[in-house]
């Protein structure tokens, strides 16, 4: 006799593998990159868990590059990602980049996270919502659509760096975190990333994560006014600016003609 309760039984859309298992279980030369298959992705992705900063900081080029260019998503994307979501805990990457002869441009953890969070945005709602401008309902895209399935087990390992003790890696960890949470069983998680995301606001410099919490929050029915300084206000007229002037040059174009000062 079958038991329909385990018959009926689903996958934890939530539960993410250890990162060997992930390595090791993974059919790597089977699947598409930008330059060709993943083959070489097993040694580049065993690198970024090395001792030596030197060594991460060049496997970073080698593990990341072949599977977002162009801000695409491939068929290895989404095998790396949860790798890399997999080793955000692991001892080399949480020790930091302690090493003065060492030139890199943040630690190996923040840069993973901001990887992270970089090809989360690839695959949000808008990037699905132009997709279906183009080609008609739906995900036609079918790496996206595995990408967006796996976003609750990327993020239950972003989640756990919201707290962090340094505010770079919880700010870019609130970044990435903004997109993963579109996913409908991660949209409660939105009043815990606006009290996060006030707190950067109140103390944040970095122009790009000052955007994307304000996007956000504005998305979220947030008001922002209150929270916005005078550098947040100069971005968004700039962008506006920017949205006018490229509206403009669409429009030119579509019209049939050259206007008479084109803005190139």
């Amino acid at each position: 006799m079958t038991d329909s309760s385990s018959q009926n039984e689903q996958p934890d859309p939530a539960a993410l593998p250890p990162f060997q298992t992930l390595l090791d279980s993974t059919n790597w030369a089977s699947l598409a990159t930008a330059c060709g298959t993943g083959e070489s992705l097993p040694a580049a992705l065993t690198l970024l868990t090395d001792a030596d900063p030197v060594i991460r900081e060049s496997a970073l080029h080698d593990a990341l590059g072949p599977v977002t260019h162009q801000n695409s998503i491939y068929e290895a994307t989404l095998p790396v990602a949860l790798y890399v979501a997999a080793i955000l805990n692991h001892p080399a990457i949480t020790a930091g980049d302690d090493n003065p002869d060492v030139e890199t441009q943040s630690p190996t953890l923040v840069q993973l996270l901001d990887w992270l969070g970089d090809t989360a945005y690839d695959a949000n709602d808008e990037c699905v919502a132009i997709d279906e401008r183009l080609y008609g309902e739906g995900i036609h895209d079918e790496q996206m659509r595995t990408f967006r399935d796996a976003r609750p087990a990327i993020f239950s390992a972003v989640h756990r760096l919201l707290g962090h003790d340094d505010a770079d890696v919880r700010h870019t960890a609130l970044v990435a975190a903004i997109p993963l949470i579109e996913h409908p069983l991660l949209t409660q998680h939105q009043a815990d990333l606006a009290d996060h995301a006030r707190r950067l606001l109140a103390t944040s410099t970095d122009r790009h994560h000052r955007d994307r919490v304000l996007d956000a929050l504005k998305a979220w029915g947030h008001e922002t006014s209150g929270l916005e300084n005078a550098s947040d206000i100069a971005a968004r007229e700039h962008y506006a600016r920017l949205r006018a002037a490229r509206a403009s040059w669409d429009g030119n174009w579509t019209g049939g003609g050259y206007s008479d000062d084109p803005p190139f």
